[in-house]
This record gives structure tokens, C-alpha cells and sequence, in this order.
């Protein structure tokens, strides 16, 4: 943990909400006159999606699962030593994964799938912002949670994380549902002992639960909207943060508490709730940070 060059880590699964995190710290960092390091997770993949596709195949020959939940498809380590450089030295090194080619249009010589060159980040940052599957993550020797100031974690429960999943994967890439299903085979084990972990580890949780039907989220024929559903918000220490209880609840309409450290609010409200919640935490992190 760093006083002075603070890091912000941003963990769940794909498709848990990441438009709405992502707009509301963008709200909170233009508000505060924040200047932040943006780092996303999937740069830290160990392979491009061709190389993927044949670690894949090959780890299957030796009856084994290969994953971009667990660590033989990830650079744990390299998570946690840019998120120790910066907060030792307000600067690391940093890559992209191009997911498309229109992301890759502006590199000459690569395309989707592939990473740009590890390039070192001098310029002054008020703030390093990870978001990605392993923000919390630990495996063998390797703890990145300890190197963050704040770790939030986003996630709906699973059976909506997977309706999301297959509704994306075949409108977006023409999976079929058998093939998301084996997706979703291979990954457990890796989703058990790295993705779920996290969530125990993290500062503030914000999990989607839906209030329609979702028993079988193999057959459902559209994704639930956030107006049907709810957002658990839970607080590992309250008084970490010094949360004022009381005023959230005046503040988020129809919210309410569910224990003495969560609060309940309308799936319509996540994006509010998220920044009427962190904005006081983060500004008062960079103003320990510029004091220092």
C-alpha cells in the first residue's frame, strides 16, 4: 500500500458492470481533477488468442484445463510488481491487449489478439486505476491484494454472470451454446480458487442480484435488466472509510440495509450509489497523496 502513489484496483468478471464502473470513476476523477494510470487487466495475459487456442489444445492432451481465470494463462507476478513500482515510484510499465482490430488499427504490424510492446509510463499520475479478473488476486508466493489502497470488487451472483456470458459470446462471436458451456466447464476450477477469493479480500462489493427467475441460466432468453435486479453493497470494514450509513440511505431512494455492514439499493441506482460512495474515499486518498 502506498500513501502517496495510491492504487485502485477494479475486480470481476467480465461483463459484471464494467460500463458502469468505468463511467462512474471517470465522473469522480474529472470532478477531483484526477490524473489516473489506467492498467487493464487482460495486458497481463501470458498468451495472444493464437497462442491461446494452441496452449489450449495442448494442456488438453495432457488432461489439464487452461484458463484466463488461473495462473498458467496470467503473469500474476507482473501484476503485483506494477501495482509495487507504482506504489514505490508513481511510475511502471505498461501494454495492451488488442481485442480488435479496430483496436489495433493504430499499430502497425499487429492485430486483434495480439499485445503492443511493454512500454515504461514516466509521465506524473495522480493514481494508478486497475480493473481486470485479478485486481485481488493470490496464487503460491504471488499476493497482488496487498499491494492495492483500495480494492473494489463487481460481480453479479453466477447464474447471471453466465447468462451474460452466453448471451455475449454468441451475439458477438457466434459461440454456440455447447461451446460456452465447455467454456464454462473448463474455467471452474480456476473461477473456485482465484476469481471467487477475491471478493473476500476486497474493501467495498458491489454484486448484482437479479429479482426474476434465473434458475436455469442455460435456457434464459435475454438478460435481466438492472431495473430487475438489486445491488448488494457490502463494506469488509465500515469504519475503514468511515461510512455514514444513515446518509446513503437518505440519498439512494428505495435502498435499505440487509446486516449491520451492507446495503440494498435498486439495480437502476448502481452507478449513483458507486459514486456517492467512493467520491468522498477518493478524495480524501489524493489529498493524503499530495500532501505527501
Amino acid at each position: 500500500m502506498s500513501q502517496k502513489h495510491p492504487v485502485i484496483a477494479v475486480t470481476g468478471s467480465s461483463g459484471a458492470g464494467t460500463t458502469t464502473v468505468k463511467n462512474a470513476f471517470e465522473h469522480i476523477f474529472f470532478r477531483e481533477k484526477i490524473k489516473p494510470l489506467v492498467v487493464e487487466g487482460d495486458s497481463f495475459h501470458r498468451y495472444s488468442r493464437s497462442e491461446m487456442k494452441e496452449a489450449i489444445a495442448r494442456f488438453a492432451k495432457e488432461g489439464k484445463n487452461l484458463s484466463h481465470f488461473g495462473p498458467d494463462a496470467n503473469h500474476f507476478d507482473l501484476i503485483g510488481e506494477t501495482f509495487k513500482t507504482y506504489g514505490e515510484t508513481g511510475s511502471c510499465k505498461r501494454r495492451y491487449y488488442l481485442h480488435s482490430e479496430e483496436e489495433a488499427r493504430p499499430y502497425p504490424g499487429l492485430k486483434a489478439g495480439e499485445f503492443t510492446p511493454w512500454e515504461e509510463i514516466a509521465e506524473k499520475t495522480d493514481v494508478l486505476f486497475y480493473e481486470g479478473l485479478h485486481g485481488g488476486v493470490v496464487a503460491g508466493d504471488v499476493d497482488v491484494s496487498k499491494y492495492t489502497d483500495l480494492l473494489i470488487g463487481v460481480v453479479p451472483i453466477v447464474n447471471l454472470e453466465w447468462i451474460q456470458k452466453i448471451h455475449r459470446d454468441n451475439a458477438q462471436r457466434g459461440y454456440t451454446a455447447e461451446a460456452i458451456v465447455d467454456t464454462i466447464l473448463r474455467r471452474m476450477e480456476d473461477y473456485v480458487h482465484y476469481i471467487t477469493p477475491q471478493f473476500s479480500r476486497t474493501d467495498i462489493n458491489f454484486q448484482r442480484v437479479p429479482t426474476v427467475d434465473t434458475s436455469n441460466p442455460f435456457i434464459a432468453r435475454d438478460i435481466p435488466t438492472p431495473d430487475e435486479s438489486f445491488v448488494v453493497i457490502r463494506f469488509r470494514d465500515p469504519k475503514k472509510f468511515n461510512v455514514d450509513f444513515p446518509y446513503l440511505l437518505s440519498m439512494i431512494k428505495d435502498s435499505f440495509m440487509s446486516r449491520r455492514n451492507s446495503i440494498v439499493v435498486p439495480g437502476g441506482k448502481m452507478g449513483f450509489a458507486m459514486e456517492i460512495i467512493l467520491a468522498p474515499i477518493i478524495h480524501e486518498m489524493i489529498q493524503r497523496s499530495r500532501a505527501a
